[in-house]
């Protein structure tokens, strides 16, 4: 929420300096986002007289002028501003100055061959308004101050603030509720409301409510005979330094009771309207053009409020454009009404429509505060358009029973760690605006609909008094050594990452959400928002490799030519979520090199490489895996596959992507890709942080060589488990080193060597032991249909 400081200053009695407020916003919870003065980008203009005005020689439309800024030197300036003439008084902007209405920097320029410095300056092109048809008029009296800085003539040296309202501070959503705090904190006096008191005559107009869980109260008055014309300058600034753009004094006044005091509003037109006003439900299909000129749909669960036309506003959130005021409107009715906040939340969600007035509704306007605001807004239009004002119609009751809280001091300590005195909590609570009776029980105010239990009170007492001096204070703890706390899938996670970015790939971190079209390839989103930030962050994620494709393709569009990226997060399925590991490799595996020769792509081989050392480091029992065909839909076929410990756990996914899932995600080239399921991986259920202490065995280790025929589609790695099985204890390693495929092993037959490594515990092997192990080796073998060859 932005506003002036001179705006806070109208609620707030200080001497602060802005400074100190800044930072006591943040320290009580409203929290700093900036801080912006306006002035700062028009101290370079200057007040200037024109001294001579005289034709251009070489345009008609276009007069010389010798403007006088308080340099020593009068300047020239060609201007073609019909209002330009001798003596008058203006806002002139020297040679380098910046216009920030026309984004440019002022230089001396040649204009139809006649030389020109500075610019005498328009409203637009100093951002003061829209008008653009004359240079700025000042008045006679200012020529005593000329060479003075516009920004300081003009008093525009008001900075802007800008503060974040958590969604439960919904007191804080007018000016004058953060001056409370303020006031609370110690940094000044709240100031009275000053009411005025509003002669009221005739009756007031016909209002009525259909809809009370929507709209339990409404309260609406006339005002006739008003003009309706350009809001004071006070006015159009306090709206201008919150962001808001000024459009008459009637819809001025609704949109500054609104942020001065949290308390939206609404003007009708009532020579616009057909009977009396009714807050009802809306009809099924009844449609509405809003003030936003946007056209939306409305069912039956919204509130509107309609005359016998039809709707002519959502209640609460925005009115309709048919019934809005204009300069031609003589007669209105003000409406202030309580609306259900759950009721708006939800109208709002459903026609992704926000407003001013959403925000504060939905939060939970001041139930209580009908009256004054009707008050206050009566007042305004009649000091601003003139007019005499009708008696209130109140139809409906709000809420505004008030909440008593049972509190103690003590408490304070208690629960927040700080000892405030008991008469200074009173203090405090008070300033916020809370009543304090007998034996410390606490009436809440009805803005503040946040608090709820007098753990609430202690967080408001020690947010006032100072977070910064809660004391710290060390956590009560066992003695002795901190044992770990991370579970076992925590601690396999954590080896794993370590692993993969060990070797040599890039940990990249993604969105867990994406879009349709990027979840399209592989099998759809099981999860969609009904809400999202955008339709490219809709559906949560199926897989990682959405996200490591974009950001793989985002670095191939920047030069890279070896991409290796790794990502450890969550895929959404429709049961629930699960960790995994995701990696994408793309480009040159190995760059071109006299030694190598070409450069070489990455290929199904490698990530399968990567898979295993990853899997192995998150402790799965690599030796045992399976690799199975291929891996799904977007990988290829022929070039992909999964790691498995029995038929139906896989553990990893891997291979070629295929082409199609390439062009879906818009990627240029082939990308290889894996996934690893870290939540299907057996772990031990002790595990530490801590690597097995290294124990060479003391006995040297025998290696032997086995030649089998195998038939040509018998996978090597069934060969070679078949072959560990033979004695797992004994059997440290086996691997292929060798294949031969020819006419001698025999048609549809290949010849498979492998190397396998006995590593002897307790006693050197003799030649029995070796030829009792050979024996097991070539009967495992022998079950695969494998022939030693001779």
């Amino acid at each position: 929420m932005k506003f002036s400081l001179s705006w806070l200053k109208a609620h707030l009695e200080t001497d602060a300096s802005l400074t100190v407020i800044t930072d006591k916003l943040t320290a009580i919870g409203l929290e700093l986002e900036g801080v912006e003065n306006p002035a700062d980008a028009l101290r370079p203009f200057r007040v200037a007289k024109v001294i001579e005005a005289g034709p251009h020689p070489n345009a008609d439309k276009l007069q010389l002028l010798k403007v006088d800024d308080g340099s020593d030197e009068p300047w020239q300036v060609v201007c073609g501003a019909p209002n330009a003439r001798k003596d008058m008084v203006g806002v002139f902007g020297p040679p380098g100055t910046y216009i920030p209405g026309s984004d440019f920097t002022l230089k001396p320029a040649k204009i139809r061959d006649v030389e020109s410095f500075g610019m005498m300056c328009s409203a637009r092109e100093l951002e003061l308004g829209e008008d653009h048809d004359g240079i700025i008029e000042l008045p006679e009296s200012a020529a005593s101050e000329v060479g003075t800085s516009y920004a300081d003539y003009a008093k525009l040296d008001d900075p802007v603030i800008d503060v974040a309202i958590t969604p439960n501070r919904q007191d804080c959503m007018g000016v004058r509720g953060i001056a409370r705090d303020l006031a609370a904190a110690g940094l000044g006096t709240l100031k009275p409301m000053d009411i005025a008191n509003i002669a009221r005559n005739g009756a007031g107009p016909d209002i009525a409510i259909e809809d009370p869980e929507g709209c339990p109260a409404f309260y609406g008055c006339t005002v006739s005979g008003v003009t309706n014309g350009a809001s004071p300058d006070w006015m159009q600034a306090r709206l201008k330094s919150a962001g808001q753009k000024p459009i008459s004094a009637l819809v001025d006044i609704t949109n500054y009771v609104t942020l001065d005091q949290g308390r939206p509003l609404h003007v009708y037109d009532v020579a616009k309207l057909k009977g009396g006003l009714v807050a009802r439900k809306a009809q099924d299909g009844e449609k509405l053009v809003a003030l936003n000129d946007k056209e939306y749909l409305l069912d039956e669960t919204m509130t509107v409020i309609a005359d016998q036309a039809g709707a002519h506003g959502i209640g609460g959130i925005m009115g309709g454009a048919a019934n809005g005021t204009d300069e031609n409107t003589t007669d209105v009715l003000i409406e202030c009404a309580y609306f259900d906040p759950a009721h708006i939340a939800r109208t709002g969600q459903k026609l992704m429509l926000t407003s001013d007035a959403r925000q504060r509704f939905e939060r939970g306007v001041d139930p209580a505060f009908l009256e004054e605001g009707i008050e206050i807004a009566t007042a305004l239009v009649q000091a601003l358009c003139g007019g005499s004002a009708s008696a209130v119609t109140r139809v409906g009751e709000a809420p505004t029973e008030q909440r008593v809280i049972d509190y103690h001091p003590r408490q304070c300590a208690a629960l927040g760690g700080l000892d405030v005195d008991p008469d200074r909590q009173h203090g405090i609570l008070e300033a916020l605006g809370f009543v304090i009776g007998d034996d410390w029980q606490i009436t809440v105010p009805t803005w503040r609909r946040d608090v709820t239990g007098w753990q609430d009170l202690v967080e408001e007492v020690i947010r006032i008094e100072g977070l910064d001096k809660v004391p710290s204070a060390p956590l009560p703890r066992k003695p002795g050594v901190a044992k770990p706390t991370a579970s076992p899938e925590q601690l396999s996670e954590r080896k794993a990452r370590r692993a993969a970015a060990a070797r040599g790939l890039n940990e990249v971190v993604n969105w867990s959400f994406i879009s349709d079209k990027e979840a399209a390839p592989f099998g759809g989103g099981s999860w969609s928002l009904a809400n999202p930030i955008s339709e490219d962050l809709k559906v949560m994620r199926p897989s990682l490799l959405p996200g490591l494709v974009a950001a793989a393709q985002r670095n191939a569009a920047r030069g890279a030519t070896s991409i290796r990226l790794f990502e450890v997060g969550r895929r959404y399925l429709e049961s629930s979520e699960h960790p995994t590991i995701g990696l994408v490799l793309a480009g040159e595996n190995r760059p071109r090199s006299w030694q190598a020769g070409a450069a070489t792509k990455f290929d199904a081989y490698d990530a399968k490489a990567e898979v295993l050392a990853i899997l192995a480091a998150a402790g799965a029992p690599t030796d045992k895996l399976m690799d199975f065909g291929e891996a799904g839909d977007h990988y290829h076929p022929g070039q992909s596959g999964t790691l498995r410990l029995g038929p139906k756990k896989i553990l990893a996914a891997y291979g070629v992507l295929h082409p199609s899932t390439t062009k879906a995600m818009g990627f240029k080239g082939s990308a290889v890709a894996a996934e690893i399921f870290l939540d299907v991986i057996p772990l031990k259920k002790k595990s530490g942080h801590m690597r097995d202490a290294f124990a060479p065995p003391a006995l040297q280790a025998v290696t032997r060589d086995f030649a089998f025929i195998v038939d040509a589609e018998l996978s090597a790695g069934d060969l070679v488990r078949a072959v560990k099985g033979a004695d797992k204890k004994l059997i440290s390693d086996a691997r292929i080193f060798d294949l031969f495929e020819g006419p001698s092993v025999g048609e549809g037959k290949k010849s498979l060597a492998v190397e396998i490594t006995l590593q002897p515990m307790d006693a050197t092997l003799t030649e029995e032991d070796l030829k009792v192990l050979s024996d097991k080796v070539v009967t495992n073998a022998a079950k695969l249909g494998a022939e030693l060859r001779g």
